[in-house]
C-alpha cells in the first residue's frame, strides 16, 4: 500500500474513532475527557495501535483502556461498518500521559510569561 494511502486510512481509522467514542456508554470511557493521540496501522492492517490520553492524567487513561478493551468487538465492527476497508484491524489500545504532560508544558510557560511581564514592567 502506498504511504499516503496508508497515512489516509490511519487519519480515517483516527476520525471514526474519535466519533465512535463519543457513543460509548460504558461510564470508565464516557465519564472521561479522552482523546486519541496517535493511531499507528501495521502495513497489512491487522493490527491498529491507538494511543488514548485523559485529562484527568495517566490513571484516568488507563481506566479509560480497560472499558476500550472490553468495548473493542463493538468499536472494530463500527469503523468496519463506517469504512470500506477489505480488512478491518484489531484494536490495541494503549494509555499515554501526553494531554497531562502538554499542559504542564503550557503551565510552566504561562508562568514564566507572567514573570517576563512583570520584569519589563519594574525596569521602565
Amino acid at each position: 500500500m502506498a504511504s499516503h494511502r496508508m497515512g489516509r486510512t490511519t487519519e480515517d481509522i483516527k476520525r471514526e474513532l474519535t466519533a465512535v467514542l463519543r457513543e460509548l456508554k460504558d461510564p470508565r470511557v464516557a465519564d472521561a475527557m479522552i482523546s486519541i493521540v496517535r493511531v499507528e496501522v501495521s502495513n497489512d492492517l491487522s493490527y491498529c495501535k491507538v494511543y488514548v490520553s485523559a485529562m484527568e492524567g495517566l490513571d484516568r487513561a488507563k481506566e479509560a483502556v480497560k472499558g476500550l478493551k472490553s468495548a473493542s468487538g463493538f468499536i472494530r465492527h463500527e469503523i468496519g461498518s463506517r469504512l470500506s476497508l477489505r480488512h478491518v484491524p484489531s484494536m490495541l489500545f494503549e494509555a499515554t500521559d501526553s494531554i497531562e504532560y502538554s499542559a504542564n508544558i503550557s503551565r510552566m510557560l504561562n508562568e514564566l510569561d507572567i514573570k517576563d511581564d512583570d520584569e519589563d514592567e519594574q525596569s521602565e
